[in-house]
């Protein structure tokens, strides 16, 4: 799903195979192509939705997977009117940011993208404004019903967990230095930014943030839930996409996390017991001369163990290596380690404020097999699965009583 987007823009341009010919008259493009209820689905919207899917190369037969998708949205979008669901406009740029966030990219880039395909952006809007209404409809609706309780989790981890799937999330970070008499004006900016949308989110990283992350808007690659640390993991579990967590202070820095999406894939992740690292200190912070300096030890170093060469003859103080629980590690440390794999680097920390850049290095994870899927975890999945449930029956039951007509 990552990199659908590149490949469609590359096809959309070597060939026309995904043009969809409009018809010439406007009275029948936009005249009644389905009629669901009261409700009518017109020419133009079944054309562009089969575009859309088609860009997407959705296997199936493509233009009845868009009418019965499209019929679906109308059932959802009166089930949400029923119960007095109207998304906002935050919340459906929340819901944009969130899709093009599978693909690595700002709502933006991903309607842009669209639109160079000839898929228009309403057309985007619509598809996700009906998923937010049903995402909010099915948990108003169903979500009092759900009660998971501990005999269950224990159940659940007695069988490896309730789905056998790991959770990672999409992020996007912002930390703002705390400087010595600024501590009320910063925190007063993080409330700020904590009151925003992902937009301004997005703005306030390029204009604010001390990460390396700033020049994408604080947007960070996804990142396994299970590398995270138990304090941020808690804290990311309690957001729901496109919300913006409280300021949480970071080892001198206050952080905003904004959660733009969440996935679960059929391989658990397994909880980590420990995490070994090396931090390789450069004086300098994050001048010229400390980032050519990393680089060229980066372009030196495959492993921890390389570290050693570089830091020979030096201080024992420039070169910090150890194993830790995740409990453990300092949270501006494990955030970055996060986003690591074993042998990866990063520069995006200093230390001595801001004097000292860290070459970060993570060595290795070591994972305990027997306690491997968190209760946490269990509990998110149950509950998907209990509204997933529900949701499919309920729509099942939208389609059982609606009128749908076909031209």
């Amino acid at each position: 799903m990552r990199h659908f987007l590149r490949l469609c823009l590359t096809l959309t341009l070597l060939t026309g195979a995904l043009a969809i010919a409009v018809p010439a008259s406007a009275q029948s493009s936009f005249g009644p192509a389905i009629k669901v209820n009261d409700a009518v689905i017109t020419q133009y919207e079944l054309d562009q939705r089969i575009r859309m899917l088609r860009l997407f190369r959705t296997p199936g037969d493509i233009p009845e997977l868009a009418a019965e998708q499209l019929i679906d949205d109308r059932l959802r979008m009166t089930a949400a009117a029923q119960l007095g669901i109207s998304p906002s406009e935050e919340e459906i740029a929340a819901g944009m940011e969130e899709f093009a966030g599978r693909a690595n990219l700002s709502a933006e880039q991903f309607l842009s993208a669209l639109q160079q395909a000839g898929v228009s952006a309403q057309t985007f809007r619509d598809f996700v404004r009906a998923g937010v209404a049903w995402r909010e409809t099915v948990r108003a609706r169903f979500g009092p019903r759900i009660q998971i309780s501990e005999s269950e989790i224990d159940r659940a981890l007695a069988t490896g967990g309730a789905s056998g799937g790991s959770v990672q999330v999409l992020m996007s970070e912002i930390f703002l230095p705390v400087e010595p008499g600024t501590e009320e004006e910063t925190q007063a900016l993080a409330e700020r930014i904590r009151r925003s949308n992902a937009t301004g989110f997005a703005r306030a990283a390029r204009e604010y943030s001390s990460a390396p992350s700033a020049g994408q808007g604080g947007r960070v690659n996804w990142v396994p839930v299970s590398n995270l640390s138990p304090q941020l993991r808690q804290v990311i579990l309690g957001l729901r996409p496109g919300q913006i967590s409280a300021p949480v202070e970071v080892d001198g820095q206050i952080a905003l996390f904004l959660l733009r999406a969440v996935e679960e894939s059929d391989t658990r992740t397994p909880e980590y017991a420990a995490v070994e690292y090396a931090a390789y200190y450069i004086a300098g912070g994050r001048s010229e001369q400390a980032l050519a300096e990393a680089a060229r030890v980066k372009a030196r170093v495959d492993t921890c163990d390389d570290l050693y060469g570089v830091a020979k003859g030096q201080p024992e103080s420039v070169l910090e290596r150890g194993t830790r629980a995740p409990n453990e590690v300092p949270a501006d440390i494990a955030l970055e380690l996060a986003k690591l794999d074993a042998g990866e680097v990063s520069t995006a920390l200093t230390r001595s404020n801001g004097q000292t850049l860290v070459f970060l290095m993570l060595c290795g994870r070591s994972f305990d097999l027997s306690g491997a899927v968190s209760r946490e975890g269990v509990a998110l999945d149950l509950q998907n699965q209990r509204l997933a449930t529900y949701a499919q029956g309920y729509l099942q039951q939208l389609r059982d009583e609606a009128r749908i007509v076909r031209r």
